[in-house]
């Protein structure tokens, strides 16, 4: 055998759901290289695909009422003043209010069934979405299309970290991501397709683009089940070597940190004021995402373009924005840095929504938009992957990021109103309040990679000065239940 080296032991190994994995009294000392790229490649191809089509989903189905509203939404529902903006912004307080208790959910029952499940009823809130008749009926679905996709996000984001080591996430996540933004580019292709359904069964095409959509997801969740591997320990496609290993990495990255389900990691989460810097990153990362793809389309129609040109002209920043956002994470994980990353495309979306607002040529703000894509849509998993990194645990890990997550669509209920009717065609403001946004997460982004350097240089300092001396086995289990305040524990930058 060429793979790995193997020792007998009487102990059964701890899995991540809390179980044992016991393999024949088999403890893996680690595949070869050969061998653990290989493991790592399948992990993407049986578990990255089916995750990514699921958010591209839950991304179109919760912003495709931005396409909707091009094909006379407002004028057939009678909207009027902020009523439109109001059906934005519903949906995020709902959203925000289940990501920690689903997270917990995850932890606490298999995630195939939890996220068939949740899909399963977002689907249905979408259909019914497409046959609204009022501002009441449509502010009702939004609730309920807000409360069942709200554990998808950060329960993908912390289902990726039970599978992956730390610098090995980033670029998963950007995959997983970039399923957003190839929602914007498939929805503004599939909604200039669905406009020629309108008067089809006596509904209007922005109703079809709901009904089609939420169809789409429910047959999707239907094969949910079968597709979504729970934990490695339970994993089908793995050999039972395998999962020792896959169990053996996540052990040895995150230094044998505690996984057991006890709500005290809840409460380390709850008071660890990094993950709080982190929300903030993450609110002024969300808030201009979901700006652009709630409004991208009337911001380009704004340029003059017509309502069909508009759809097709949404494609193309998405496209260079999903390219970026994969390269950008997967050069963060091979030198494992986080911070600097972050530090260079909210730069980049600045500038873009400077360009946005600096002029009224439609080339210069078309540009802008490609910019502006380019720099906020890599944000999202370059700042999950980096505070996912830097939380010790798996229950502390997977609330810390599910309140990251929730930080970062409070930025949702802003994004709803940045772009107002009145403010049309330039929407000065909006792009101005986004820039002033995106500006204070560069500056926390800033605070936060210098606190990381000068906390691993102290902590590298304390374990020079106490040398070679072996911790008693009191002192092992004490740090376990330290999560990333344990001395062995360095942050990633």
């Amino acid at each position: 055998m060429d793979t790995k080296i193997v020792t007998v032991v009487n102990e059964p190994i701890p899995v991540e759901n809390g179980s044992s994995l016991s393999v024949n009294n088999v403890e893996s000392q680690g595949f070869d290289e050969k061998a653990t790229k290989t493991l790592i490649r399948k992990l993407d191809w049986h578990l990255i695909p089916f995750l990514s089509l699921i958010y591209l989903l839950c991304f179109l189905d919760r912003t495709n009422i931005g396409n909707a509203r091009l094909d006379h939404l407002e004028r057939d529902l009678h909207l009027h003043g902020l009523q439109f903006n109001d059906c934005l912004a519903i949906l995020f307080p709902f959203y925000i209010a289940a990501e920690i208790p689903s997270n917990m959910m995850m932890k606490r029952f298999r995630p195939s069934i939890w996220l068939t499940f949740i899909m399963f009823f977002w689907s249905v809130a979408m259909i019914c979405q497409g046959f609204v008749k009022n501002y009441s009926g449509l502010m009702a679905t939004r609730v309920f299309l807000g409360v069942f996709e709200g554990g998808l996000f950060p329960g993908v984001n912390y289902y990726i970290t039970s599978w992956y080591r730390r610098h090995e996430c980033g670029f998963r996540m950007a995959l997983f991501f970039s399923a957003a933004t190839l929602a914007g580019a498939f929805g503004g292709i599939l909604a200039r397709g669905i406009a020629e359904m309108n008067g089809v069964g006596g509904k209007a095409a922005w109703a079809w683009i709901f009904i089609l959509e939420g169809l789409l997801s429910i047959l999707v969740s239907m094969a949910a089940y079968w597709a979504i591997n729970d934990y490695p320990s339970a994993a089908k496609f793995l050999t039972q070597e395998e999962k020792v290993e896959v169990e053996r990495r996540l052990a040895d990255d995150h230094g044998n940190l505690s996984n057991v389900f006890d709500y005290k990691y809840v409460f380390q989460a709850i008071k660890d004021w990094k993950i709080y810097i982190h929300m903030l990153i993450c609110m002024a990362g969300f808030c201009p995402i979901y700006s652009f793809s709630l409004f991208l389309p009337t911001i380009i129609k704004n340029m003059g373009y017509t309502s069909n040109d508009a759809q097709l002209m949404s494609v193309p920043p998405y496209v260079v924005a999903c390219f970026f956002t994969i390269s950008a994470s997967w050069f963060a994980d091979r030198i494992k840095q986080r911070g600097v990353f972050l530090l260079g495309f909210q730069l980049i979306a600045i500038v873009g929504f400077a360009m946005l607002a600096g002029t009224a040529k439609a080339r210069i703000q078309y540009a802008g938009t490609v910019l502006a894509a380019t720099g906020i849509y890599p944000q999202i998993p370059l700042g999950l992957a980096w505070n996912g990194n830097n939380i010790g645990g798996s229950l502390k890990r997977g609330t810390g990021i599910a309140m990251q997550v929730m930080g970062g669509n409070c930025g949702g209920i802003i994004a709803s109103y940045v772009y107002l009717t009145r403010d049309s065609p330039r929407f000065i403001k909006g792009h101005s309040l986004l820039i002033g946004i995106v500006g204070m997460a560069f500056f926390l982004t800033l605070f936060m990679t210098t606190y990381l350097r000068f906390e691993n240089a102290r902590r590298d300092k304390v374990a020079s000065e106490r040398g070679e001396k072996i911790y008693t086995e009191e002192e092992i289990l004490a740090h376990m239940e330290l999560a990333d305040n344990a001395p062995g524990f360095r942050y990633t930058v």
